[in-house]
């Protein structure tokens, strides 16, 4: 079975090779004078009747004429049958309504035409679905069984006197329901009550019209029930920004994609292809980089590309923070580097008026880093790109505001025991800039073409990150694009160097995907080549990619991980907790201040703790996933090792479910709530011990039993070996906390819905809970707890714990005999 861990851009609209095309070119011939009329008739007017000499227009990929109050499109005959990419992005919003707020994907990146049909335009969807030569005799199977929809036809209002251009009314595209250029999902019409758009409320705000595209601003307005905001109005408007952008005529040759090296990509199924079954091809997302000096990189000299890849710094940036952004978009010119180019990236601030009027973020020209007053903390970084060849066209990154926050507890909570730098509230700005650069690296990386690689930071050891010399050299991670954050690991002398930064992983990917390949005219006559640079680091983990996981099945690929033992490292993280633990409210002192960002960061104690318990929780029931071809050594899919789970399984009974005392610091706890605290504490623990016993991590277990027999740790080892740690009071007579009582109920409540609920309970999995031995062993368990309970009751003298058992037994009762 393969896994993918594909973000895909586009949902509708996949790749394509060139020459495969479903588009038919539109023939020179007879029908061409047919489709020009030398004069205006059937209802046309001549063009200086609608267009007059009041038009308010903007030249453009197409020409927008506002006459009065009516909204034309010039559509040049020259673009008919031409694909037109349509990106949908939500403008204005309210609270509520999506995440990421304005500037946010509303659907997934289309491709559309226009086709002349008598004395109508028609606007049709295309898909790259399936494909083939439109030589080959099955292309008019696969045109035929892939019809485009029409999603809406114009009249022809006038023909240029030339006839090189139809003029239509395009407002009503703009302020109709349309679904593909909707803001609204199914889930949200439901959730919103949403009862039907108001056309009169609906407005065409403004249109830009720029050589390779035209970007029109509009409003919908919907009438609704239960409303994200200003319910009480029954209204929801919506401002979107509809961005049509002109694909390249030729596509560039498309690079295959490779599950052994981590990029975006784009599918498509492919029945021209010589197979014996429909066959599904990928390709990378890329920019197009070609050599200035062909002759010069033959011979191994870095040359410029014809055309770098530059990003703009909005201009709502702050100052400060301006060439931090631009350092972190230029770390990665030493990446392409690797791939033969020099300068292939580069950062700019946005001209002014002054020195380009002309200039616009929403020009797709120009990629720019758009900085967003947003509460959110985070960053994204998109990129628009060509369906058919995966050629990236451009990106805007979005940089929302609060992600300084994001950033202070990140390095505040992962550095602060062994950093002074880290030990306040508020940065100094050298120290936010350096966060910012980082950040900035990691979204330009995903712009490139680059999704995470969870993966990478495994093949550092642990104790290494303590090692100055290798940190300054190798930084924390061989990837950027892992969530490999701040050195945690690194304790208080070591010195160690605490970032990530631009690795031999990053280096290697670029060289792997934009290394031009002069002798190869199709994606397949790469292959060879591509399939050797990949032999050729096969044994070196640092360029193992590990594909990002939602619920970690290969604890190798987890995020905000360090080193290649989670346990190891995870215990050093805890030891760095524990002495930031009694210092907060020193570090976080600010005279006439309240204790909120004392109380953020106490969260964020428990939040990466959390974080440790989750690294080592994947390595019971773990599996290992490493992609390889048939001449690669090794399968595929292999069990963690038994000695790994087994300490998995002892780390989390001593650190996640011992009662964690050091986190109950009443200096702390005192000024920040006044409850709560052991119910929080539950909460954590009882989300742990949940994972723990998950259906699928179960049926893991059961299925490397099957294959390994004892050579493997086993669900009913596995299942024992919790029972004896959360339950340890019965053997020692110690009495129980109320921590413990707390968790030793939830224990007893899980066992409950792995022997009653309903299939799956919800959880997604496909192991039979009835069929499989996940219920004979959770009875026999509980059968076993049952009696050591009963010989614990009678030498346990403290009245709550006492209490406890005896509930304990009536709770286990009516688990194994439900009425």
């Amino acid at each position: 079975m393969k896994y993918f861990s594909i973000i895909l851009i586009g949902l509708l609209c996949l790749t394509f090779n060139e020459g495969y095309s479903q588009k038919k070119k539109k023939k020179k011939d007879e029908s061409s004078a047919e489709a020009k009329p030398s004069k205006p008739s059937n209802g046309i007017k001549p063009f200086n009747q609608v267009i007059t000499k009041d038009a308010k227009s903007d030249a453009g990929l197409f020409t927008f004429h506002k006459v009065e109050d009516k909204y034309y499109f010039e559509i040049p005959d020259s673009l008919l049958e031409r694909e037109i990419l349509i990106i949908s992005r939500i403008s204005g919003t309210v609270e509520g309504f999506n995440f990421g707020g304005a500037g946010m994907k509303a659907r997934g990146q289309q491709v559309w035409r226009w086709q002349k049909k008598d004395n109508q335009l028609l606007l049709r969807a295309v898909s790259y679905n399936s494909v083939a030569n439109e030589n080959e005799p099955i292309y008019q199977s696969v045109k035929n069984n892939n019809f485009e929809p029409v999603i809406m036809t114009f009249d022809i209002k006038a023909i240029k006197d030339d006839s090189s251009s139809y003029v239509v009314d395009i407002e009503e595209l703009f302020t109709t329901d349309v679904p593909m250029i909707s803001p609204l999902r199914d889930s949200q019409r439901k959730d919103f009550q949403i009862k039907g758009l108001d056309k009169k409320r609906s407005l065409l705000m403004r249109v830009g019209s720029y050589p390779m595209n035209t970007e029109i601003r509009h409003i919908l307005t919907y009438n609704g029930g239960n409303l994200p905001s200003n319910e009480d109005t029954q209204t929801l408007s919506i401002e979107m920004n509809q961005s049509m952008v002109l694909l390249p005529k030729v596509p560039m040759t498309p690079r295959l994609y490779d599950d052994r090296v981590g990029f975006f990509s784009v599918s498509q199924i492919d029945y021209g292809i010589d197979a014996q079954k429909a066959t599904t091809r990928q390709y990378i997302t890329r920019w197009k980089l070609e050599p200035s000096d062909v002759e010069a990189f033959k011979r191994g000299e870095l040359v410029e590309p014809v055309k770098p890849i530059v990003y703009y710094i909005d201009p709502a940036t702050p100052l400060k923070w301006r060439e931090y952004i631009k350092k972190g978009i230029e770390d990665w010119k030493v990446a392409f580097e690797a791939a033969g180019f020099k300068n292939a990236i580069m950062a700019k601030d946005a001209p002014t008026k002054e020195e380009d009027p002309e200039w616009s973020p929403e020009d797709v020209r120009y990629s720019v880093v758009r900085y967003t007053a947003n509460p959110i903390q985070n960053a994204q970084g998109p990129h628009v790109h060509d369906p058919r060849s995966g050629e990236i066209i451009e990106s805007d990154i979005i940089w929302y505001h609060n992600v300084m926050n994001l950033l202070r507890n990140w390095y505040f909570i992962q550095t602060a025991a062994v950093n002074e730098n880290a030990r306040k509230v508020k940065f100094d700005d050298d120290v936010m800039g350096e966060l910012i650069r980082f950040v900035a690296a990691h979204e330009v990386g995903h712009t490139l073409g680059f999704p995470h690689n969870m993966g990478a930071s495994y093949s550092y050891p642990v104790d290494s990150l303590r090692s100055k010399a290798f940190t300054d050299k190798m930084g924390t991670a061989p990837s950027i694009m892992d969530y490999a954050r701040f050195n945690y690991v690194a304790q208080p002398g070591d010195n160690a160097g605490l970032f990530p930064g631009i690795g031999v992983y990053d280096k290697w990917a670029v060289k792997w995907g934009y290394t031009p390949i002069l002798d190869a005219n199709t994606a397949d006559d790469e292959k060879e080549t591509l399939h050797n640079w990949i032999l050729g680091n096969n044994n070196d983990p640092m360029y193992w990619y590990g594909r990002q996981q939602r619920d970690p099945v290969d604890p190798r690929a987890q995020t905000e991980d360090l080193g290649n033992d989670a346990m190891k490292a995870s215990s050093y993280g805890i030891a760095n907790l524990k002495r930031i633990m009694p210092n907060l409210v020193k570090w976080t002192n600010e005279i006439g201040k309240d204790y909120d960002d004392l109380e953020e960061l106490y969260g964020q104690v428990l939040g990466q703790w959390n974080r440790y318990n989750g690294h080592v929780k994947s390595n019971i029931g773990g599996l290992y996933e490493t992609h390889k071809t048939y001449d690669q050594a090794g399968e595929v899919y292999e069990f963690v090792p038994k000695a790994t789970q087994k300490e998995a399984m002892n780390w989390m009974l001593k650190e996640t479910f011992s009662t964690p005392t050091w986190m109950l610091n009443e200096d702390v706890l005192g000024r920040i709530q006044g409850d709560g605290t052991v119910e929080n504490i539950r909460g954590l623990q009882a989300r742990a011990l949940s994972q723990v016993l998950s259906v699928d991590r179960l049926g893991r277990l059961i299925d490397s039993e099957a294959k390994l027999g004892t050579k493997t740790y086993t669900l009913s080892e596995m299942i024992a070996d919790l029972r004896t740690g959360l339950w340890s009071e019965l053997r020692s007579g110690q009495t129980i906390d109320t921590y413990r009582r707390n968790l030793q109920r939830t224990y007893l409540d899980e066992l409950n819905d792995l022997m009653n609920g309903d299939q799956n309970q919800g959880r997604g999995s496909n192991v039979d809970l009835e069929l499989s031995d996940i219920r004979p062993t959770v009875r026999a368990e509980l059968t076993t707890l049952r009696g050591q309970i009963r010989t614990a009751l009678s030498r346990t003298s403290d009245k709550m714990s006492r209490y406890h058992l005896e509930d304990s037994q009536e709770r286990i009762d009516a688990i194994l005999d439900p009425k």
